[in-house]
């Protein structure tokens, strides 16, 4: 069987989360089932294959899908034409998106509907496209997949007359997340934050992130307590993100904040392990890898009470109103005062993080790979 895979979030220099989780999956794929290939294809030069093997085929694609003539373009004529050519048996969608014109049998990953809940968030030619082409996607697809019960059932009432079942196969934590010893934390703290405890929040900044009212909260948090407590944002600036930038030019407590900007695996990985506490209060989210990260690094979490968030961190993690700065500084607090509570979640994270495996992920979508090149069997 040959499985083509659209590659195009596959970027070594700024690699999140959809490329994130395409990534894990496949590079577990490629190595249990030798005997298929596996094309990836992206939609510009890229400097690193970040999956090879004797079965892996990288090839380039133009133009480049990031605005919708383009996309348009790749997904219906340039892409369709090459995934033709190498006589694909099943081609995997991991970003929301599939060819409408495309005989080949595609498996669709739909993550989020975020679009039609904070439609505010992105431009309107973006907001026409998600929603006229999104039933139209789903209906084209052979297989759908997503990423918690939360966006199945999201996208089943959306969509109630296509009559779809999506399978839902969530991400997990990689394995350099991991508790470090005192004297690494003690490291990673001078040199970002001069030796204090800092919050971490990560992610992309721009505004379903909820990185204002997030300050908000830390400023609430340090009228409370006078410590030398930092907040971390680690992530590049996304979109939107003028207004966020503007406040904290005049945010009281702008010593203490620092920005990142995007890292390397590596260093997220050090950056979360040495945190006091995580922060992921998002206004909405399809499934939150970062919750999962944090848990499995040690690292009691403050979330939001929204979306598929509380789906992911049980009771091993203190839950906010996202759009209630007060509610967030109280979570915060707790984790600060209350140090027996703190130890109690650090340790049922520990354990729920172990509920996901990217090995238990790749062996269902494996499964989904299958049943969609079944369809034209």
């Amino acid at each position: 069987m040959t499985i083509a895979v659209n590659a195009i979030f596959f970027n070594s220099a700024n690699l999140e989360g959809y490329g994130h989780y395409t990534l894990s999956i496949f590079h577990i794929l490629v190595k249990q089932h030798p005997d298929h290939h596996f094309v990836f294809i992206y939609d510009r030069p890229h400097t690193t294959d970040l999956i090879t093997g004797p079965n892996v085929l990288s090839i380039t694609i133009g133009p480049a899908a990031r605005h919708l003539p383009g996309f348009f373009y790749w997904y219906n004529i340039s892409a369709a034409m090459a995934v033709k050519k190498i006589k694909a048996d099943v081609w995997v969608q991991p970003y929301g998106f599939c060819s409408q014109t495309s005989r080949v049998p595609q498996l669709l990953v739909v993550h989020d509907l975020a679009f039609k809940h904070f439609p505010q968030y992105i431009s309107w030619m973006q907001r026409w496209h998600y929603a006229a082409m999104t039933p139209i996607f789903l209906k084209k697809a052979k297989r759908v997949v997503t990423v918690s019960a939360f966006s199945k059932q999201d996208i089943i009432q959306n969509y109630a007359s296509l009559n779809l079942n999506p399978t839902v196969i969530s991400g997990a934590a990689r394995v350099g997340f991991s508790p470090i010893t005192w004297e690494e934390k003690e490291q990673v703290k001078e040199a970002y934050t001069d030796g204090y405890e800092y919050f971490l929040c990560v992610g992309g900044i721009h505004p379903r992130k909820n990185m204002i009212h997030i300050l908000k909260a830390f400023s609430l948090f340090k009228k409370w307590h006078k410590s030398n407590m930092k907040l971390v944002f680690v992530g590049r600036l996304a979109w939107q993100y003028q207004d966020f930038l503007e406040k904290l030019k005049t945010f009281k407590y702008r010593k203490d904040v620092v920005l990142t900007g995007y890292v390397a695996e590596n260093i997220l990985q050090k950056l979360t392990s040495a945190a006091y506490g995580a922060l992921y209060v998002s206004d909405f989210e399809g499934f939150g890898l970062p919750i999962v990260e944090a848990m499995q690094s040690g690292v009691p979490v403050v979330t939001a009470n929204n979306s598929s968030m509380p789906e992911v961190g049980g009771d091993a993690v203190l839950y906010a109103a996202s759009n209630n700065p007060e509610s967030i500084a109280a979570q915060m607090q707790i984790l600060y005062r209350n140090e027996q509570m703190r130890e109690k979640l650090i340790q049922k994270g520990l354990e729920r993080a172990q509920n996901y495996s990217w090995e238990k992920a790749a062996a269902l979508f494996w499964e989904e790979i299958i049943a969609t090149n079944a369809v034209s069997s």
